[in-house]
C-alpha cells in the first residue's frame, strides 16, 4: 500500500510542506479544492472563513480521482481558519471515511493553532491518528524550524 499526502491550501503555504513531505517520503499527493473558490481580498476571505467555522458550513468539493483504499497513510494538511481546521478540510474528512488508516495531520497558521489537530483526529473516527505537526507562518514566510519539519516527515514510513 501506499501514502497519500492529501492537503487544502487557500494561499499556498499548506501546499509547500505538502509539496515538500511529498518529496521526502513518495506516494501520491493530491489537493482538495472547493467548487466555489474563496475569492476578494485577505481580510473577506477571513471574514467569510469565521461566519463559515461558526455556522458549521462545509463546502461543496471539486471530485478527486482518488481511490481511498489504495492508500493505508494518509499524511494530511489543512491551514488553521479561526482555530480549527478549514472547512474545504471539515467537508472532505464529513465525506469520506478513513477508519483503518493511519493519518499524519499537519496544520499550517499564522498565529495560533488552536483545535486544530484535535478536531482532525475527532473527524477521523477508527483511523490511528498520529502526532501532528504546527508549521508557523508570517505571512509566506516559514517560521517554524527545518529541523522541527524534517524530525516530523522522518518518522512517517511508507
Amino acid at each position: 500500500m501506499k501514502s497519500l499526502i492529501l492537503y487544502y491550501s487557500y494561499r499556498g503555504n499548506t501546499q509547500r510542506i505538502a509539496e515538500r513531505i511529498h518529496a521526502a517520503i513518495g506516494g501520491d499527493i493530491a489537493r482538495i479544492d472547493t467548487v466555489v473558490p474563496y475569492t476578494g481580498s485577505y481580510d473577506d476571505v477571513v471574514a467569510q472563513g469565521e461566519r463559515e467555522v461558526k455556522q458549521g458550513f462545509l463546502p461543496e468539493l471539486k471530485p478527486m480521482d482518488i481511490d481511498l483504499s489504495r492508500y493505508d497513510t494518509i499524511v494530511l494538511g489543512t491551514p488553521v481558519w479561526w482555530y480549527t481546521c478549514a472547512p474545504a478540510t471539515r467537508a472532505f474528512l464529513t465525506a469520506h471515511d478513513l477508519g483503518g488508516k493511519t493519518v499524519y495531520p499537519f496544520a499550517t497558521n499564522g498565529g495560533w493553532l488552536g483545535r486544530t489537530l484535535k478536531d482532525v483526529a475527532a473527524l477521523c473516527p477508527g483511523a490511528d491518528v498520529k502526532p501532528g505537526l504546527d508549521v508557523h507562518f508570517d505571512d509566506a514566510t516559514l517560521c517554524t524550524p527545518d529541523k522541527t519539519i524534517d524530525r516530523w516527515i522522518a518518522a512517517i514510513h511508507d
